[in-house]
């Protein structure tokens, strides 16, 4: 197995944030009623992507009936129709939706990770289990040798970015800010797609397709 592979079957059996585990298995055993008939996954959620890839994408935390269902970030809920869709238009993805584990979405040139590997109650980590998970992520970026570029979806993926890179004093999170990395690395950020961003417009396809030209554009130098 690689060095990613090895990691993600590390991340897939932790469990050492007792809340964490308590609410992953309780959302999995109880279910949302439209989704009674699936089993969930209800475990650590590893990420996924190309492993020579350019441009690494941080999220905040799996979703509880997205991610803890499927199985893969992003996969099975609203935040990934949006980022999806925008990666499919990007040329990152082969195609706009993810539904499943199962069906045939294949990144090029991206990866997606996030600072928490388990959803956690009402979307807010505490910072014992971000620190918790630091590791991972760590060993993460070690081991995704082209990455160029780091895009945070939101002010968590922000924080865990700045404070892996030691970036100090650090700049406001805004929509569109860019902040130089260590190694020639590039940091953007980005609203993140979540639907209280994306429903009410503070995130437009547009602004969302921008960052990701961007990222390219800097990605391919």
């Amino acid at each position: 197995m690689s060095a990613l592979e090895v990691l993600n079957s590390k991340v897939i059996e932790c469990g050492l944030c007792d809340r964490l585990v308590d609410w992953r298995e309780q959302v999995a055993k109880e279910k949302r009623a439209a989704y009674a008939d699936q089993t969930y996954w209800g475990k650590p959620v590893p990420s996924f992507g190309d492993p020579s890839a350019h441009l690494l994408i941080v999220g905040l935390a799996p979703a509880a009936h997205g991610a803890n269902r499927t199985g893969r970030m992003f996969t099975g809920d609203r935040s990934g129709d949006f980022l999806f869709a925008a990666l499919h238009r990007l040329g990152y993805a082969n195609q706009a939706t993810a539904i499943s584990r199962e069906d045939g979405l294949e990144l090029t040139g991206a990866y997606i990770t996030a600072p928490l590997r388990c959803a956690p109650p009402q979307n807010k980590p505490t910072a014992q289990e971000l620190g918790n998970c630091r590791d991972f992520f760590h060993e993460e970026l070690e081991s995704l040798k082209n990455i160029k570029v780091i895009l945070a979806l939101g002010g968590i993926g922000y924080a865990a970015i700045a404070k892996e890179f030691g970036i100090r004093p650090k700049p406001k999170f805004t929509h569109g800010l860019e902040v130089p990395l260590p190694d020639k690395k590039v940091l953007l950020c980005s609203y993140h797609v979540s639907q209280q961003n994306t429903f009410t417009g503070r995130l437009t396809e547009e602004m969302f397709d921008n960052v990701l030209r961007r990222a390219r554009e800097l990605g391919e130098k």
